[in-house]
């Protein structure tokens, strides 16, 4: 990892490192400059980042672990919409002061995901400031084979794993001050990235994105990419048990454009709709038809009775 002169930095880097697992393909990690990675032939190289920030992605009494895990799921799922395996990961770390009993238990967190995924830690950087974690994640994928946002094509049908919106709902009932329910407090905390589901994908979906922003927001990202408009029923949508004691009215604005969710929606064509239910099936990911792609331009949701449904935000826009 980088160093600076914050006080303490080199006992948590060493701390970090000792901690850190790794992988044959990492020819030299955490210690140098920069760290060395062997990218397997005939693979291509996946890339993403994300920043979490205090008061903005997180309240600033949460759990050390479950901030841990959630700044490692959020990259993970962006490997998952592409199709990609993950391999290795940078953390960058802003403290407010250092303290080695945080650093632990925000360890525990990361590394229990980042074992789940074979994903190892091979540098970053420690400073001081405003609580905010940044993670890159590196993945790789077969040449040629990602998944990516512009492929899908008028007729193809939409699908959404999981259940959205119960992360939505732990997040309004926090705000508002109300009990939160554990089932939706754990959706939002330590979200389940669909990394298994992604690589089934591969071959299957013709466009994929993973549910960051808002269910519809981030469809529509996948359909501008693509050049298409998309129709959307919103009964088709999984209902969690904790997220159906809410009438639809109130869930569907959740499920719709809660955000936090880190599910993947795709897009695949009619005739493989037997081969997508037994990829999610063999991954152990539930997963539902909710639309299909139609031409023109924007997401339209329809309630039960196929009357257009507005929504009272499409999802979440940090500058919006």
């Amino acid at each position: 990892m980088a160093a600076s002169s914050a006080s303490g930095e080199f006992d948590l880097i060493a701390r970090i490192r000792a901690r850190a697992a790794t992988r044959a393909d990492v020819v030299l990690g955490i210690g140098d400059d920069a760290a060395v990675l062997a990218v397997p032939p005939g693979m291509q190289l996946v890339v993403t980042a994300d920043t979490l920030n205090v008061g903005v992605h997180f309240f600033d009494d949460v759990a050390p672990a479950d901030l841990g895990w959630k700044a490692l799921a959020v990259n993970l799922s962006d490997l998952a919409a592409m199709g990609a395996r993950p391999a290795w990961c940078t953390l960058s770390l802003s403290l407010p002061q250092a303290e080695a009993g945080w650093i632990d238990g925000f360890l525990d967190g990361f590394l229990e995901l980042a074992a789940q995924h074979g994903i190892a830690l091979v540098g970053g950087d420690t400073t001081r400031g405003p609580l905010s974690v940044s993670i890159t994640a590196m993945g790789h994928v077969e040449a040629g084979h990602a998944l990516r946002r512009d492929g899908a094509r008028v007729g193809d049908e939409v699908w959404v794993t999981g259940t959205p919106g119960d992360a939505g709902a732990a997040l309004q009932s926090l705000l508002s001050g109300a009990a939160v329910e554990r089932a939706l407090r754990a959706r939002l905390d330590r979200p389940t990235p669909r990394v298994e589901a992604g690589r089934g994908l591969l071959g299957l979906a013709t466009a994929c994105v993973d549910v960051s922003d808002g269910l519809l927001a981030d469809l529509g990202h996948l359909c501008a990419r693509s050049g298409v408009g998309a129709q959307v029923q919103l009964d088709q949508l999984l209902v969690s048990r904790a997220l159906s004691r809410f009438k639809p009215q109130v869930r569907w604005a959740w499920q719709a454009g809660g955000g936090d969710d880190y599910e993947l929606c795709f897009t695949a064509a009619p005739q493989r709709a037997d081969e997508v239910r037994a990829a999610l099936d063999f991954a152990g990911v539930p997963g539902a038809r909710i639309g299909h792609i139609v031409a023109g331009q924007g997401v339209r949701a329809l309630d039960p009775s196929g009357v257009p449904w507005l929504a009272p935000r499409a999802g979440y826009d940090h500058f919006g």
